[in-house]
């Protein structure tokens, strides 16, 4: 009998396996990566009965379409996107049935732009330093997939959730961001910093799970000096020559040489994985 496994049929724009991460190796240049939206990571995986860390796949705007070989049962949240197996309409936020064989379509996202798909005991395929997440910067972890891809399904362990769905957030219609300034904020003038919490800035289409880039008002430098190295964090908003903030997601890099004006609270970071090119975004100083 051959192991259950995942067969991609349609990859779309950018589809990763994605679990909790790899946190802990920032001294070894590795960044943390794993989901960019863990809440609703967390949630498909309670849906279906998994550990909240199990593997998923991590679907970016255009969804994607793969055919399981065995029954399996699947959640899909994030972004809501329509869905269909074997050629029916099924239920977003809820479990789900799907036969072996059957194609299982994920749409585009209706609002948001990162959907996660459970499913009944977890991709695995072979861990790097203790996750199977990919990671876009170091390539560690399995590849963005491809059409044809064929990914292992773990055994189930535990019961679906008895649920009709289940509450989510809704994609923000602006996002807010709560920061700390620092480290280097010294080396903007103090009316970069008031810029920065009252810039009326938009999300750029040129982000990725690496980093958000944003559109709008230049911040400026107070020293113009080059910066050597140093470590950066999840959140950091870093900017570079161009003026404009980029906010450090998952897929950060450990060290960087911009300055770094102010730190995001990490419980925001979710929305901004949520957050389509165009949305209003504030940035607010908190203590």
């Amino acid at each position: 009998m051959t192991d259950p496994a995942l067969l991609v049929v349609r990859a779309g724009a950018l589809t990763t396996v994605q679990d909790l991460g790899r946190p802990g190796y920032a001294h070894l240049g590795v960044p943390r990566s794993g989901a960019l939206d863990p809440s609703a990571l967390r949630l498909v995986n309670r849906l279906v009965g998994n550990d909240e860390d199990a593997a998923a796949l991590e679907t970016t705007l255009t969804g994607c379409a793969v055919r399981p070989s065995r029954d399996v049962t699947v959640a899909v949240g994030g972004a809501p996107c329509p869905l269909r197996a074997g050629g029916r309409p099924v239920a977003w936020g809820a479990p789900v049935r799907v036969g072996a064989g059957e194609l299982l379509e994920v749409g585009a996202a209706v609002r948001g732009v990162r959907s996660y798909l459970g499913f009944a005991g977890g991709l695995v395929p072979e861990p790097v330093l203790g996750s199977r997440s990919t990671d876009l910067l170091s390539g560690l972890g399995p590849a963005p997939l491809s059409g044809g891809d064929v990914l292992p399904l773990g055994r189930p362990a535990g019961e679906a959730a008895r649920v009709d769905g289940a509450p989510w957030p809704a994609p923000p219609s602006e996002l807010v961001l709560r920061v700390r300034f620092g480290p280097r904020h010294d080396w903007f003038t103090e009316a970069a910093r008031r810029t920065l919490a009252t810039g009326g800035y938009r999300v750029s289409a040129a982000g990725n799970r690496i980093g958000l880039r944003t559109e709008g008002p230049e911040l400026e430098r107070a020293v113009h000096g080059e910066l050597p190295s140093e470590g950066m964090v999840l959140g950091a908003v870093q900017v570079p020559p161009d003026g404009r903030p980029v906010v450090f997601l998952a897929d950060h890099p450990t060290t960087g040489g911009y300055p770094v004006v102010a730190v995001v609270r990490e419980s925001d970071l979710a929305a901004a994985a949520q957050a389509v090119p165009g949305t209003p975004v504030r940035f607010v100083p908190i203590r």
